[in-house]
């Protein structure tokens, strides 16, 4: 073990669904999709803080084995507190060489709140 895999947490993959409602419109929906192990932290950073004043909102970066690429957008939930988050960056951009001992990649995201219909 290490404190890398120590810090990862369950997740799940949220998948978007839409349905037609019956009278011409559609409903979207969220369906539960792979599970995950991930790093999630806080960036508490000088840079971080003056960025959430200027509005960004890319406030976590999140861990996770090289393996798994999230991508720009993906939308995802932390299974021990159901917290939603938004990927706000590319996983192709930071990952470990294929040298390194350390197998990871990593992404920044922010907290989300699911879009409904109504």
């Amino acid at each position: 073990m290490s404190l890398l895999s120590d810090a990862m947490e369950t997740c799940v993959k949220l998948n978007k669904q839409t349905t037609s409602d019956g009278y011409g419109g559609y409903i979207d929906s969220w369906a539960d999709g792979a599970e995950f192990d991930a790093a999630i932290v806080f960036n508490t950073s000088m840079e971080a803080r003056v960025g959430e004043k200027q509005g960004v909102t890319s406030l976590y970066t999140v861990t996770t084995p090289k393996s798994l690429t999230l991508e720009y957008h993906d939308i995802f939930r932390r299974v021990s507190d159901g917290k939603i988050f938004r990927v706000t960056s590319d996983g192709d951009d930071s990952y470990t060489p294929s040298s390194a001992t350390l197998d990871m990649r990593q992404v920044t995201a922010e907290e989300y709140i699911l879009p409904t219909n109504g």
